[in-house]
């Protein structure tokens, strides 16, 4: 048998220029010619877990435009070089705001998990990565986004409130804002007072089983914990409070979907269908 390959999609690792451990980047390009200006791009968390998801929505639904609205665009797919879907020892410190805290291992011989490194993970993405794609592909850096879920979802609020330039689309799915004492919030209502001109849209996305349980967990062992976990991150709440909160933003349009049926991970793909839309949709 052949390894199924993901579909034109290229993997390579970038080491930063502080030589710390690399990143593994999925970099979707579309058949042809690029169109004058170069391609739009769309730069996703968690790419080990879903670059084959990304890849299959993109090449169907943009060879259909005129059945689903969605154009040609270039995606990269930030992940670690692993085996895994995920490297949740990295992620916690890439994603997670500053300051930060220290945290017991997730084993016995494992890594103390730290978190607060999102600024160090976003300043590689602006100065570093962005670059080397640019030189890889033709883009329209005028029409860039930014989809992350659950810290991922964090991590692109907090991306949005300290570079609101950086991309002009962002796409936060089920944020993590409960984390930390939420600390993002305050990061928001600085953001929005602040009287600085901005442009953009962002997408707030939340489950339906994210905040209450789904029919298959009603009368599992663990109910009770799953209900306490519920009322501790609280993620429709907070994330459509998130959305009227930058719906204020002067030149910031924010959008809330609430999607039936999805659990916290169920979440995920659904929600890569609808950051692909709305980055690839046709130009504001």
């Amino acid at each position: 048998m052949t390894a199924a390959l993901i579909p034109d999609t290229s993997v390579f690792d970038v080491t930063p220029a502080n030589g710390g451990a690399p990143w593994r980047i999925f970099l979707y390009r579309p058949p042809g010619e690029a169109p004058e200006g170069g391609w739009p791009v769309l730069y996703y968390l968690d790419a080990n877990a879903v670059a084959g998801t990304v890849a299959d929505i993109m090449r169907v639904q943009a060879a259909w435009p005129l059945g689903t609205g969605v154009q040609w665009g270039v995606m990269v797919g930030i992940g670690y070089p692993v085996e895994g879907a995920y490297d949740s020892v990295r992620r916690s410190w890439d994603m997670a705001p500053p300051p930060g805290k220290a945290y017991p291992p997730h084993t016995p011989d494992g890594p103390e998990v730290r978190t607060g490194g999102a600024d160090d993970f976003l300043a590689f993405i602006e100065d570093e990565l962005k670059p080397d794609i640019a030189r890889r592909v033709p883009v329209d850096s005028s029409r860039q986004a930014i989809f992350g879920h659950s810290f991922g979802g964090l991590f692109a609020l907090h991306a949005l409130f300290r570079k609101p330039n950086a991309f002009a689309r962002w796409i936060s799915a089920s944020p993590a804002i409960w984390w930390e004492g939420a600390g993002i919030v305050a990061e928001a209502e600085a953001f929005v007072a602040a009287p600085k001109p901005r442009t953009g849209r962002i997408l707030l996305l939340a489950g339906e089983y994210e905040q209450a349980l789904a029919p298959f967990q009603i009368g599992a062992a663990d109910a009770e914990k799953r209900l306490a976990s519920f009322e501790e991150s609280r993620i429709v709440d907070h994330t459509r409070q998130m959305t009227e909160r930058l719906g204020r933003a002067p030149g910031l349009a924010a959008e809330f979907a609430f999607l039936p049926g999805e659990t916290h991970m169920s979440v995920l793909p659904a929600s890569l269908n609808l950051a692909i839309r709305f980055a690839f949709g046709e130009p504001a």
